[in-house]
């Protein structure tokens, strides 16, 4: 039996991490399973919260970061510490229904994937027993495709079961990004070829609240989100339409690319098409056509625009 590495990001979460525990080990936990919790050097309860759970379940490994380091560096620092091949991520506010692991699993290996991803998203304020809204992600395959052109993404979530090796190929969660970790993720795994599953009525909980890391992070500077991740799509240049990584930088698109997505998708090329559209486009007058000079140029232009802020 293939073991699954669940592991906690835990900050100031004192109040709400001792039920996504619960979660996972009443019913979704087997043997040969581990759970790996990384305290970011909470500043209130979390700490005590924690050892007391360490005495309910011993199996539970806890990794103390000595300062605060944010919510991608404590999901790699549980990665790093984990033993098994499969990995699942639960944030320290949500929930897992009962027996819900299992089928997930068993999902990821007849589809042959490297990523499974829960149906819906059930949202809830005060009890898993009162749902206030429900999204769902389109099931099947889930293709980078479908991020660009703004559907609903499961790595935007962060909690989902995939495999380590697709983790070791994303090059991990990007730590400069903020709360925006989870979904720079799943599009890194995207983008590196890993097969993304979503299992048709299959779901998890997530605990609304504007204390949560993305609330606080993302929402809260919404007109930030679409420029930080120009710094994600830097990477990928040589792979997305030269005709859109000009609108991704332009005046107008910086500032709202990723929001509309679903009116503007990003375009990807592949092969020669690729090579042909970019032949044709400015930067063959003044650099090399490779990726690296590319990524160079553009970064240039990035680091011009934050001059601007």
């Amino acid at each position: 039996m293939i073991n699954i590495s669940f592991f906690i990001p835990a900050y100031n979460c004192a109040e709400t991490v001792a039920e996504s525990v619960d979660s996972i080990m009443e019913t979704n936990f087997s043997d040969g399973d581990e759970l790996i919790i990384v305290n970011d050097l909470s500043t209130d309860g979390t700490p005590s919260v924690l050892e007391s759970l360490k005495k309910k379940y011993p199996v539970i490994t806890i990794v103390d970061h000595k300062r605060n380091k944010g919510g991608a560096s404590a999901r790699n620092t549980a990665v790093e510490h984990a033993g098994n091949p499969l990995l699942f991520c639960l944030d320290s506010d949500n929930v897992l229904e009962k027996n819900s692991i299992t089928p997930l699993k068993k999902f990821l290996s007849e589809q042959d994937a490297e990523i499974a991803a829960f149906h819906e998203i059930r949202y809830f304020s005060k009890s898993t027993a009162a749902v206030d809204e429900i999204w769902d992600h389109p099931t099947g395959i889930f293709t980078i495709e479908d991020l660009l052109c703004g559907k609903l993404n499961p790595g935007g979530s962060g909690n989902y079961l995939f495999t380590k090796n697709s983790w070791v190929k994303a090059n991990g969660y990007t730590e400069d990004l903020g709360a925006l970790d989870t979904w720079s993720f799943g599009f890194k795994q995207l983008m590196e070829n890993c097969k993304m599953a979503v299992m048709p009525g299959s779901y998890y909980f997530h605990r609304r609240g504007h204390e949560s890391y993305y609330m606080r992070d993302a929402w809260s500077k919404r007109r930030s989100v679409s420029l930080r991740l120009i710094k994600l799509i830097i990477n990928y240049i040589d792979r997305i339409d030269p005709r859109d990584v000009d609108y991704i930088f332009s005046k107008k698109g910086r500032y709202s690319w990723f929001d509309n997505l679903s009116k503007r998708p990003i375009r990807l090329l592949e092969g020669d098409v690729r090579d042909a559209v970019w032949e044709d486009h400015e930067l063959k007058k003044g650099v090399a056509g490779t990726i690296k000079h590319k990524a160079r140029y553009y970064q240039t232009r990035l680091s011009q625009i934050l001059g601007k802020k």
